[in-house]
């Protein structure tokens, strides 16, 4: 269920709970103002009743004493006769104009006592009175209408602002009666459309219960895979998880106590061994493919890519694969872009972090955005306006407001593309040698500017030798090939090739490193372009490094010390040289994985604590190197002497002076 919706149903239940809730509130305010009317006038009424069975009784009081005083017989007195008439039963009725009425009952008459008080002489009976009682019939009795009180009609005032503000009679108005209807009237109109108010709302309430128990409802399965199959779900189930898997991936120990061992020295062995970082490996993408080259991002320094060649064994997957992998994200990689072709090559822009580059088999340049979906957002065509061979090599040069894409294929084509513009080279250059016997091309393997050099490169080829080139006509050179001085020391192709960084305080730009599958990485120094030579001449290595026991495939020098690089090999060894400590030896050699071929290295760019080592097994390794990736101030001045014993094959760093790797003439 999408936010939105969820957020229709929560208004829903919030008014329909308002909705209750006034309901309650104005039954609750009828029963609290009829309670005070209905007590009222059940009070008055009671008391009406009380005052009226007081009136009657008194009546009846006064009625039933009748003047029954018995003479008292005095003696010499003559006797007195008194006679008074009760009536035993009376009736009481009350008609409707309010008046009392006394009733004889006919067939009940009441018998009349005649008492005689009689006087006797005899002095023994003188003080005894003589009572003789004597039915006496009396004529019927008559209804006589007599009024005997009228209750006065109480006015019901209600307490309001009315009351307070305005005069209120005591004596009823002539306009009473009609007031009284009004405002009847308006009562009952205000109950009717209270009562139509409360249906309203109560068929307002049972809708509301139906559209929220139609929306909680049950879904079916059809409606649950589809809704698992939208893009949108598919998008949010993947950022989110994302981030989770980032947040649990992170390896800072939150609950570390600095108190403990912080006098301790130290291993004395730390700094000089590499460890193990991480390893990135995802069945899904990386299962029968081999890496086949690094990049790290010049603006996240947890973002490292890699290429991936084909799957033989996945016919319906593409047969190109790009991973971005991230340090907090082990699992999966962060993002994933598809080819129709191998990837050869790959590099992050180092002006647009969003930017990826690729080189293909079929000669393709495709350029990838992490902002977008899996395929690439601009590719070059396949034509013979750009590359038709495998594209080995790139490298961007220029700087943020001037920049090229540089890229060699196997058939001696080097081009320059603009960033936002790949439907035709900017430049096409064609590398020949006259001295090839069946061609004059030149097939490029690897290539490399130095620094802060945007014309001039270095390429190494298929036949083992190397080879300077220029992109334009300048002083003393054409653009083109450089078939006259030729770098010539390896006997099997190059692999890799890289120059020095130009770093500190003193410049080695000049030197390079190569290395290839004869097993050997060989130093240069590259000739001075100003004088490039007009007869063929070949220049040979300063120096050999023969520790290898397989072919050497990739080779850096660090980029922040001035004498440490790293090579890999196919025996699956991670070997990291200073030429300050050994010339000889590495100082560190590391087995990685299984001991699988490692076809690519590349240091990351923001102080190369960290390698990125691609294997042919799919797997991305990242090793810490420590402390070796730290120069020292003296670095620079120790790595002038070695290149000088080196050049000058005297003694110096264990390096002897009749070493046969140091082949270079005096």
């Amino acid at each position: 269920m999408s936010d939105k919706r969820r957020q229709e149903i929560e208004a829903k239940r919030e008014k329909l709970a308002q909705l209750r809730k006034a309901r309650a509130d104005r039954q609750r305010a009828d029963a609290e103002r009829r309670t005070p009317d209905v007590t009222a006038s059940s009070s008055t009424a009671r008391r009406d009743v009380d005052e009226l069975v007081n009136a009657l009784v008194g009546s009846r009081i006064g009625l039933d004493s009748g003047d029954l005083t018995p003479s008292s017989s005095i003696p010499g007195t003559p006797s007195m006769n008194q006679t008074t008439s009760l009536p035993v039963h009376t009736g009481l009725s009350q008609s409707t104009s309010g008046r009392a009425s006394r009733q004889s009952d006919v067939q009940d008459r009441a018998s009349v006592v005649s008492v005689t008080q009689v006087g006797s002489s005899n002095s023994a009976t003188d003080h005894v009175m003589e009572r003789t009682m004597v039915p006496r019939t009396f004529p019927d009795l008559i209804d006589i209408e007599q009024e005997l009180f009228e209750l006065p009609h109480k006015e019901k005032v209600i307490y309001n602002k009315e009351v307070q503000t305005t005069f209120v009679e005591t004596e009823p108005s002539p306009d009473y009666e009609y007031e009284v209807r009004q405002r009847l009237l308006r009562e009952r109109e205000a109950e009717v459309e209270r009562i139509a108010r409360e249906k309203e709302l109560e068929d307002e309430s049972v809708k509301l219960d139906q559209e929220i128990e139609q929306e909680i409802r049950e879904l079916s399965e059809e409606e649950r895979a589809s809704i698992l199959a939208a893009p949108e779900f598919l998008d949010f189930v993947e950022q989110s998880s994302k981030i989770v898997q980032r947040a649990l991936n992170d390896g800072y120990d939150y609950i570390r106590d600095y108190t403990i061992n912080a006098e301790s020295g130290g291993d004395d062995s730390e700094g000089k061994r590499v460890k193990r970082v991480c390893e990135f490996w995802d069945e899904r993408y990386g299962k029968n493919r081999s890496i086949t080259d690094i990049d790290w991002s010049p603006k996240y320094p947890e973002l490292s890519v890699a290429s991936y060649n084909k799957n033989p064994a996945a016919l319906n997957e593409p047969d190109g694969i790009v991973a971005v992998w991230n340090l907090h994200l082990l699992e999966r990689p962060e993002f994933v872009f598809h080819s129709q072709s191998d990837v050869l090559s790959v590099t992050f822009s180092p002006f647009h972090s969003n930017l990826i580059f690729g080189g293909t088999y079929s000669g393709q340049i495709l350029l990838w955005d992490t902002r977008s979906k899996h395929l690439p957002v601009l590719k070059t065509p396949l034509s013979a306006a750009g590359h038709t061979h495998p594209v080995y090599a790139m490298q961007m040069v220029g700087t943020q407001n001037a920049h090229n894409l540089i890229t060699s294929s196997t058939d001696g084509t080097v081009c320059s593309w603009l960033v936002d513009m790949l439907a035709q080279p900017q430049e096409t250059l064609e590398l020949v040698h006259a001295g090839h016997n069946k061609t004059g091309e030149v097939a490029i393997t690897t290539l490399d500017f130095p620094d802060n050099e945007t014309t001039a490169f270095w390429v190494g080829t298929e036949e083992g030798n190397v080879y300077q080139a220029n992109r334009y006509d300048r002083a003393g050179a054409k653009a083109g090939l450089n078939q006259y001085d030729v770098y010539k020391g390896h006997s099997g192709p190059v692999m890799g090739l890289h120059f020095h960084p130009l770093i500190g305080p003193v410049d080695f730009s000049d030197l390079f490193l190569t290395c290839s599958v004869d097993w050997t990485v060989k130093l240069w120094r590259a000739k001075s372009l100003a004088k490039p030579s007009t007869t063929p001449h070949n220049v040979t290595p300063l120096y050999s490094f023969d520790e290898a026991d397989d072919y050497v495939y990739d080779i850096k020098w660090h980029p922040a010390h001035p004498a440490v690089f790293g090579m890999v090999d196919g025996s699956g060894k991670f070997d990291l040289w200073n030429l300050n400590t050994d010339t000889e030896v590495p100082v560190v050699s590391t087995t990685v994985g299984t001991g699988r071929a490692i076809n690519k290295l590349q240091w990351d760019k923001k102080d190369g604590r960290r390698a990125a080592l691609g294997g042919s097994d799919g797997r991305l390794y990242i090793y810490d190197i420590g402390d070796m990736a730290l120069p020292r101030e003296s670095e620079w001045t120790d790595m002038q002497k070695t290149v000088a014993s080196i050049v000058g094959g005297g003694q110096a760093n264990g390096v002897a002076e009749a070493d046969p790797r140091i082949v270079a003439a005096r």
